[in-house]
């Protein structure tokens, strides 16, 4: 924990620090304008999803001239809690302490090799709720892992990707019943938390979601960076639109952009579902079910049509709970990469020199995606079933 607070204060914007970077200061505003009575969506434009307000409005509750500090302090709770958790999913795969110990040293530094963007965005919240899920799921409470991944879905949408391998174990190991009541769960709580807006504005909240969803193929993804990579070498023209309504972006306009946009799209599916195919053939170990989630988290991430650099951070309570030191690797080098570039993103949307770098953390996010992806094949051959292995799952 003193190395985890330590590591957050360290990079400029991070904690004890004044100055902010991304989106903190429209968190504010939209705080501002709900606590006024305004109703996000009707009165104004939102473009994140509803559950974000569960870490938006606590700072402007508690302070109005020092948000900024208060959410980041929010943040650095969120990556401690989370750091907990790790540890706890390791314990009860009956990890060795000395692995115990490398998984939460990794959690622990990840800040300083991130950057500002750690505790400057609220990407640590569902991150947090994703592996709380993920703890809950292998403690054998299932319905209620699947509520918090419900709330996670609905505070940033990406964990639904997570949902088939969670349906997956929840009906093998418990059976039919408990995993509808569980799907039930995850949508429920998204419902609860959704409705209310739904009901406000509904055309707003749609507007939003559509906004988010029409996306092109932004200028940080793999399929523009392959373009922008082509440009540099004389082989394409790439032009770039800078689209301000509604969820604000940088696009890589033309024919071709829009067809790998819509690949890119096809191959995330792809990998969520082939990540969830894998898992079912297998056995229903903890491991495997560890490797699962990392796995399909990566793989949307590494096709993703908008990869903005604070997504990593949903990976970092995922792949230091795999064996190997290929995945932290390569994990540990695409942080560092996003902190690169991050201050010279004017380079980034000029294709500057500096695009190199952001398309070297594409492709090691792809890289990681066919690592986890081979480490839950091979955690499948490999499995030994064990007596004290039955809490985790495992039928007998």
């Amino acid at each position: 924990m003193p190395l985890f607070v330590g590591a957050c204060a360290v990079p400029d914007g991070g904690l004890f620090r004044a100055a902010r970077f991304r989106d903190v200061h429209l968190y504010q505003r939209y705080t501002e304008a709900l606590l006024n009575g305004h109703v996000p969506y009707r009165d104004f434009f939102m473009e994140y999803p509803p559950g974000a307000f569960a870490v938006f409005l606590p700072p402007g509750a508690a302070t109005h001239s020092h948000y900024n500090a208060a959410f980041k302090a929010l943040m650095a709770l969120c990556g401690a809690v989370a750091l907990v958790l790790v540890a706890f999913v390791l314990v009860r795969l009956q990890a060795s302490v000395a692995r115990v110990w490398i998984a939460v040293l990794l959690v622990a530094a990840s800040p300083v090799a991130l950057g500002p963007i750690s505790l400057n965005t609220y990407d640590a919240w569902p991150a947090l709720l994703t592996v709380a899920a993920l703890a809950l799921l292998l403690a054998r409470r299932e319905v209620i892992a699947l509520a918090v991944l419900g709330l996670a879905f609905a505070a940033k949408v990406y964990p639904v990707v997570l949902l088939p391998v969670a349906l997956v174990w929840t009906w093998r190991t418990r059976g039919r019943r408990t995993a509808l009541a569980a799907a039930g769960a995850f949508a429920t709580v998204a419902l609860v938390v959704v409705l209310p807006f739904l009901v406000l504005a509904p055309h707003g909240l749609v507007e939003s979601f559509r906004a988010q969803a029409a996306r092109g193929l932004q200028i940080e993804s793999l399929g523009a960076q392959l373009l922008v990579a082509a440009d540099h070498l004389g082989l394409y023209s790439v032009t770039v639109a800078h689209h301000t309504r509604g969820a604000v972006t940088y696009d890589v306009r033309g024919s071709l952009p829009q067809a790998l946009g819509a690949l890119s799209s096809a191959l995330q599916v792809v990998a969520v579902l082939g990540v969830a195919w894998l898992y079912g053939r297998g056995r229903d170990d903890g491991r495997r079910l560890v490797a699962a989630f990392a796995a399909a988290v990566a793989g949307f991430l590494a096709f993703t049509r908008f990869f903005s650099p604070q997504y990593l951070v949903w990976l970092v309570p995922l792949v230091p709970l795999l064996d190997g030191a290929a995945a932290w690797c390569l994990l540990a080098t695409a942080l560092a990469l996003d902190q690169v570039w991050f201050f010279h993103y004017r380079s980034i949307v000029e294709l500057g020199g500096r695009s190199w770098f952001v398309l070297a953390r594409d492709l090691l996010v792809v890289a990681l995606f066919v690592v986890v992806l081979r480490h839950e094949s091979a955690e499948d051959e490999h499995a030994v079933v064990l007596e004290d292995e039955l809490p985790l799952g495992v039928p007998s």
